[in-house]
């Protein structure tokens, strides 16, 4: 089952009907192939509402389909997740985005946490470099 048949099935169970505009959204968010803006999103779908646009991305955000991650500029870009709770490597280079685990570093921040008394409810860890093909550039 590809992206837009698993997010399509996702939001019906959750009580959104399948809509043209809706399916157009999916089908876009599947073909970008590489991390995208809201704004990237909205060009291509020039027939669709922006409401429409900006309420798939978040309904896919919560659904954790959809990865959002800051960029130091300020700016976001999202792409399709994974799955399971992840942190991302990003290219300052060339913007990609790289998920990635670790089981310690989760362990850390929980254990900070609880020594602070701090009741965690989630967290975030993007870092930021130059992947292998933007060093090679000598970006």
């Amino acid at each position: 089952m590809g992206f837009t048949e698993l997010a399509n099935a996702r939001l019906e169970t959750i009580g959104f009907r399948s809509t043209a505009p809706r399916r157009a959204v999916l089908r876009a968010i599947e073909a970008a192939g590489a991390p995208f803006t809201v704004e990237d999103l909205l060009a291509s779908l020039p027939d669709v509402g922006r409401a429409t646009v900006f309420r798939t991305i978040k309904l896919l955000h919560e659904l954790e389909l959809l990865c959002r991650v800051p960029l130091e500029d300020g700016s976001v870009r999202y792409q399709l997740s994974q799955g399971e709770h992840h942190h991302h490597l990003v290219c300052r280079g060339c913007g990609r985005f790289t998920e990635f685990t670790d089981l310690e570093l989760d362990a850390r921040i929980q254990e900070q946490a609880r020594a602070h008394d701090f009741t965690l409810e989630g967290h975030a860890v993007e870092l930021y470099g130059l992947c292998r093909e933007c060093r090679g550039q000598g970006a």
